[in-house]
């Protein structure tokens, strides 16, 4: 053995004592040393809304007090939080936190309550609880608010919603509104199924547009500001090296699950054609492993099924039997059987078109069980549900949504930020 230095001693202490605090922040959601100096990216690299933030040394938002609209997903491309980077800020104050649905960490699937941030002692007031809008108590003291969330590419996904109330409150209020840009996690080119009919608009359908826009939050937000008349003073800090073809696992930014049940890539690819189906009377996975990779119920056959799903030969997806039984969530505790779905070719699956297809051999082979009637709370177009019911072959509808979405894709057009 060596003799022991006692600088060399000191140093391991020191070492020691450091990763003890990392560990420490990394389970509280500390930062021990956070640095709000910009910070070095690899050249190319997508970077988001808040990467390009650091780099500009925060001045957009220097001398304000903000209110940071937030949740886990809120990290830079070096997992750094937002909320932390924003509280380090040099001339930057940090003074109130505001979760969406889910909570600030995107753990909670049930109301949430507003509560005080451990890390910062700052309040964290809940817009998925007793408010879904901040109130002019919680915006007392507010200069600017800042949105920095990753939602789903999906209508009704409620971050969306989230933003917009938020948006409009700021109008009301005469406060700059910031959006830290992020991916549509699908990708900005595909946009499908069903538009919103004008008079459903609600907290999972803030603006008519198809289940699946192809837009980022920062395009949306642009696009709402006009065509719904907020008239908030808006800012987006724009993404670096996105393109509109790049889907989230090209981008290599740190992946969180931005929400409880929305897990892996297959389940955002699979998301808005299977979570359709719930309201109907089908559990979509949740309370399993594999949530929005599965999908059952009592009353399927899963064999029977199966075989069914894979003779209409979907584009991109495969059809296996199982049974699961859900320790939470619809048919908690009762055995399910239905199908694992597989993507098989991402480019190529057009998910709402096999929602439709699903919810079609569901009503052939076990008539009366699904209710379509209910799956309107989603699919929030009255026309698709009435040709559901009515046994419509489902190219058929899905050829239905083809004029409207043309007519979106020209409003859609005039707030793309990206190639």
């Amino acid at each position: 053995m060596g003799i022991r230095h006692p600088g060399n001693w000191r140093f391991i202490q020191l070492s020691i004592l450091f990763s003890l605090s990392v560990f420490i922040g990394a389970y509280l959601r500390v930062a021990p040393t956070i640095s709000a100096a910009p910070q070095k990216f690899i050249s190319g690299a997508t970077l988001t809304g808040i990467d390009v933030l650091e780099m500009q040394d925060f001045a957009p938002l220097k001398g304000k007090r903000i209110g940071l609209i937030t949740n886990q997903t809120g990290i830079d491309r070096n997992s750094h939080s937002t909320i932390d980077l924003l509280a380090h800020a040099p001339g930057v104050k940090l003074v109130a936190l505001f979760s969406p649905e889910h909570g600030i960490r995107g753990v909670q699937d049930e109301s949430v309550s507003s509560s005080t941030d451990a890390a910062t002692g700052l309040p964290v007031y809940s817009l998925y609880g007793a408010a879904d809008r901040p109130t002019d108590a919680m915006l007392k003291g507010v200069d600017a608010l800042v949105f920095d969330i990753q939602d789903a590419g999906v209508r009704f996904y409620t971050y969306v919603t989230t933003m917009g109330y938020t948006m409009e409150a700021a109008a009301a209020h005469h406060l700059p509104y910031y959006v830290l840009d992020r991916p549509d996690p699908l990708g900005g080119e595909r946009v499908e199924g069903p538009m919103l009919d004008h008079d459903r608009t609600n907290f999972v359908g803030y603006f008519p547009m198809p289940v699946r826009m192809g837009m980022t939050l920062g395009e949306m937000a642009k696009m709402f500001n006009v065509e719904k008349k907020i008239g908030c003073v808006l800012h987006v800090i724009r993404m670096q090296n996105w393109r509109r073809r790049d889907w989230f696992d090209q981008t290599g930014l740190p992946w969180l699950n931005p929400s409880p049940n929305l897990r892996s890539g297959n389940a955002e690819i699979l998301y808005p054609g299977l979570e359709i189906l719930q309201a109907g009377g089908v559990s979509v996975g949740r309370g399993t492993l594999k949530p929005f990779e599965l999908l059952g119920a009592p009353w399927i056959h899963d064999a029977e099924f199966t075989d069914e799903m894979n003779r209409r030969a979907i584009p991109g997806a495969r059809f296996e039997p199982v049974q699961f039984t859900p320790d939470e969530g619809l048919y908690k505790g009762e055995l399910c059987q239905g199908a694992r779905v597989t993507v098989t070719n991402r480019a190529a699956l057009r998910p709402l078109a096999m929602g439709i297809e699903i919810a079609a051999a569901l009503a052939k082979l076990y008539p009366g069980k699904l209710d379509v009637a209910k799956m309107i709370f989603l699919l929030g177009n009255a026309a698709t549900v009435e040709q559901l019911s009515n046994g419509q072959a489902p190219s058929a509808i899905v050829a239905g949504w083809e004029k409207e979405r043309l007519s979106f894709l020209k409003i859609r057009m005039k707030y793309l930020l990206y190639q």
